[in-house]
Formats: C-alpha cells, sequence, structure tokens
C-alpha cells in the first residue's frame, strides 16, 4: 500500500478539522495510507500574496524542510496551497542556489487531492451517495494555477443519487482571495453577491468546492443573508455512502 504525506492546510487545521478527517477516509477507501507530518504549518502563501515575500520564506523553507524528509506524494486538500507549493515556492526561490532545487523536488511530489485521485490513482468512483442535487464551484486557483477541472467533476458525476446541476458563472472568483477580500472589500462583495445569487438560481442544495477559502467565504455570505449554510468540501461528499 502506497503511503502519502498529508498537508491539511491552515484553514482545514483551524476552522474545518472534520473537513481534514474526510480527506483521511476518502484517501484510505482510495487505497493509500496516509501519514502526516506533525511539524507542518503555514505555506506562507497569505504572506506570499500579499507581496511580503521576506515574511514568507521563512514559512516555506519549513514546509520544504519538513516533506523533504518524508517520501511520497504529497496530497494537498486545497487548490491554492496546492498551487502555492508548485507554483508560488519555484517564483519565491528563483536564484537561490540552495533552496530552488528543494523547492522544486517538493513541487514534482505534490498534488491537490482530486487530482491525485483522478490522475494518479485513476478513481472516479468513491462508492459515494448524496440524494438531492450539487452545483461545483471551480475555484480561481485550482482551475487557473493548476488546471485542474475535469477531475472534481468526474468524480462528482459518479456520486449516486445526485444530480449535478449547472451553476451559472461556476468559474468566476466568489470574492474571497484571501488578501484581496479585506483590501477590496466592496469588490469583493460584489462579486460574492453575484455568486450567492447564481447559487440560489441553481437550486442546489450543496455547493462542492476544493478550497476552504471558498468555502467559509461563500457560507459567511449566506449566514448574512439570513440562508443556510450549503457550501461543503468535496471530501465530505465523496466519503459519504449513506
Amino acid at each position: 500500500m502506497e503511503t502519502i504525506q498529508l498537508f491539511i492546510t491552515c484553514l482545514i487545521d483551524t476552522l474545518y478539522p472534520d473537513t481534514g478527517e474526510a480527506v483521511v477516509r476518502v484517501l484510505e477507501r482510495a487505497g493509500v495510507q496516509v501519514a502526516f507530518p506533525p511539524d507542518q504549518t503555514c505555506c506562507g502563501q497569505p504572506a506570499f500574496n500579499a507581496g511580503l515575500r521576506q515574511q514568507a520564506l521563512p514559512m516555506a523553507r519549513q514546509t520544504i524542510q519538513v516533506f523533504e524528509n518524508t517520501s511520497g506524494p504529497v496530497i494537498v486538500p486545497s487548490g491554492s496551497c496546492a498551487a502555492m507549493l508548485r507554483h508560488g515556492y519555484l517564483e519565491l526561490f528563483a536564484g537561490d542556489a540552495e533552496w530552488l532545487p528543494r523547492a522544486e523536488r517538493l513541487a514534482e511530489r505534490t498534488y491537490e487531492l482530486t487530482e491525485f485521485l483522478v490522475d494518479v490513482l485513476g478513481v472516479n468512483d468513491m462508492g459515494a451517495r448524496f440524494n438531492g442535487r450539487l452545483a461545483y464551484h471551480r475555484s480561481c486557483h485550482l482551475l487557473r494555477d493548476l488546471k485542474v477541472d475535469y477531475q472534481p467533476q468526474a468524480l462528482l458525476g459518479t456520486i449516486e443519487g445526485a444530480e449535478l446541476v449547472e451553476l451559472s458563472g461556476a468559474d468566476e472568483c466568489c470574492g474571497f482571495g484571501g488578501v484581496f477580500s479585506a483590501e477590496l472589500p466592496e469588490i469583493s462583495s460584489a462579486m460574492l453577491q453575484r455568486k450567492l445569487d447564481n447559487i440560489a438560481a441553481s437550486g442546489a442544495e450543496r455547493v462542492i468546492s476544493c478550497d476552504a477559502g471558498c468555502i467559509t467565504n461563500i457560507n459567511g455570505g449566506l449566514q448574512r443573508l439570513g440562508r443556510p449554510p450549503c457550501a461543503v468540501h468535496i471530501a465530505e461528499i465523496l466519503e459519504q455512502t449513506e
């Protein structure tokens, strides 16, 4: 049985521990053994995206050091964090003769969760069940940085009992964007409102995302409008068998 290294991400570790447990169960059902390096911390993406490159460096170095002492694929249940390890680190350490090769080795081992399930393990059907309508939100980093789009939708398309409905503007940003939502709140709020209107029009009971940031932003907007939260991480749907 292959062993993978799980990079759980800050938001899942802090806000969504149940999602983290769902990720582990999904991976184990797919036939791999899950290892969790305990010294992992933030990958440094918030600082990197804010232009604070010097502040991002210690977190990036820590992440590289933690995982270079392990073997096997590094699986990330977040398109944005996976993009940071795959692409952001190469930019951050460009021209650094010591750290760039180490960053490249980590990048070569790193996969987003659905990408790993479909492209590496060849798993499309997790034996999941959900009776109701599902819509898929195509998060920005996953779609644009990693070019991962078919894989999550292929997994959702095999869920027994589920109807996968079209979400208008599914490829449009929800308005979160990390520090973007704090620096440009008016624009962020307008983008979120359009996303919430499209979700309501879709008639979906659950909106599926592969990024906890999008889930937090969408559900926060729904709660402020007095609507029930409906955005969930894809692992929480894939683990359901009853």
